[in-house]
């Protein structure tokens, strides 16, 4: 081994059980609940809560095949790692961390953008696209300011965003008590389709409101004794979630009809608005929050699994480079904000949230398919064992939620592997696994 002067920074394990809870569950309750309820509602009609509830046990498949890959090989690059050392293709790894990377850069592109919207324009009136620039490079400030102060942040953020929902399921409650709801608005079937067909649409939707688990397993080398911690913060973290989308996919169209729900840019607002008790101003500025909390742990993710591949020599030696002194990968930060900042001036909102999720069905597909492979390699620590049967049904989860996507999505996602591709060939071409040219007269300073 290398000695302490001359050995590359590492990441500090600086993650404890309950930041990694938090941290869950703040990437899960994210931004997309405050507007996706009402397409949701113009889907399934008032079944909002029936769709949150087949969503969330495709994601519980999903979890259970992280957990014990998480468990069994700790490091940072998640479903790029599994896919390698599944599939032994560095090809393969490549584009699987590569639609992984490129969902997590998306998905923070469109959630400056829904934060520099309506919600911000009740405040501000300031151009969209200069504000979401803005955002961005704030958020990428926060990141590099270190993982346990970005998750302290997040502590915070993540308590008030869940707050704010909890306050809709009470107002709608209250306003169910009150004999103001009609309770049968829950249980209306959609006018023009099948409900079954319907619901599926509609969980399609709510998947994007429960994806961002997934983004955990990129903080593996950060989390103090990861193979007892990690599967309780996952799993608590989304039985969590499950209750508030459920219990809000109930009250919702109680309250307000699921044909209004539908119409709305801000369906939970109109849950509020007939509770009549808490300002609506004062709930946009919880959306806010839930935004900008969605965005940093979004970046903090994309940033640290940049980092892994690099390690791995999937994308270039510098990008495993550490910040000394903060221990964050400050290059990572760097080249995946500004390839956010680019996707919010050329994107639009909708198209960015379809085509994180079609992205990562491909990631959840691989690391399914992977946890069953690696099932005879044997490491000399405990871990997490998923039954059999979990990733069985979850490959078969995302198989159907693939059939779900449209053609449009389906072209965005090739154009963007497409450009993974030839990333890939360059880096295999200009660089060796680990090793950092040295350019500027020093010495590699990445990998293990």
């Amino acid at each position: 081994m290398s000695s302490e002067t001359t050995a590359p920074p590492r990441l500090r394990r600086a993650i404890t059980g309950p930041l990694l809870f938090l941290f869950i569950l703040g990437d899960v309750l994210g931004a997309g609940v405050y507007a996706l309820v009402g397409e949701m509602a113009g889907e399934a009609g008032g079944l909002v809560w029936l769709a949150f509830a087949i969503a969330l046990v495709m994601a519980v498949l999903t979890a259970f095949s992280y957990a014990e890959l998480v468990t069994k090989y700790p490091r940072a690059g998640g479903s790029a790692v599994y896919a390698e050392k599944a599939y032994r293709s560095p090809l393969v790894a490549f584009l699987v961390g590569f639609c992984m990377l490129s969902a997590g850069m998306v998905s923070a592109a469109g959630l400056s953008l829904a934060f520099t919207g309506e919600y911000l324009t009740a405040f501000l009136d300031v151009p969209q696209v200069p504000a979401a620039v803005v955002f961005l490079v704030l958020v990428a400030l926060m990141n590099a300011w270190g993982i346990k102060e970005s998750l302290r942040a997040n502590i915070v953020m993540t308590i008030i965003e869940t707050l704010g929902l909890v306050v809709v399921i009470v107002l709608g409650a209250w306003v169910i008590g009150r004999g103001e709801a009609d309770l049968g608005g829950a249980f209306t079937p959609p006018d023009e389709s099948t409900v079954w067909v319907a619901v599926l649409g509609s969980a399609l939707i709510a998947y994007y409101s429960f994806v961002g688990f997934e983004t955990s397993a990129n903080l593996a080398e950060e989390i103090r004794d990861v193979t007892r911690v990690y599967p309780r913060a996952l799993f608590g973290a989304l039985a969590a979630a499950g209750v508030v989308y459920v219990l809000l996919g109930f009250v919702a169209p109680a309250v307000v009809p699921p044909a209004d729900l539908a119409e709305s840019t801000g369906p939970l607002l109109d849950v509020v608005r007939a509770g009549g008790v808490v300002p609506p101003g004062v709930f946009a500025v919880v959306a806010l929050i839930a935004v900008a909390n969605g965005a940093l742990l979004t970046m903090i993710m994309a940033s640290r699994l940049a980092y892994g591949m690099a390690q791995q020599g999937l994308l270039p030696s510098p990008l495993a480079r550490v910040l000394p002194r903060r221990r964050t990968p400050g290059v990572a930060i760097v080249v995946t904000t500004a390839v956010a900042i680019v996707l919010a001036i050329t994107g639009e909102l909708v198209d960015l949230a379809s085509t994180v999720v079609l992205l990562l069905l491909f990631v959840f597909l691989s690391t399914n398919v992977a946890v069953l492979v690696l099932r005879r390699d044997r490491v000399e620590h405990d871990h997490f064992r998923a039954p059999t049967v979990m990733p069985v049904l979850a490959v078969a989860s995302c198989l159907v939620l693939l059939t779900r996507q449209e053609a449009q999505h389906w072209a965005l996602a090739g154009v963007l592997l497409a450009v993974g591709v030839v990333l890939y060939l360059v880096t295999r071409r200009s660089s060796r696994p680990v090793e950092v040219e040295g350019r500027d007269g020093g010495s590699g300073t990445a990998g293990a």
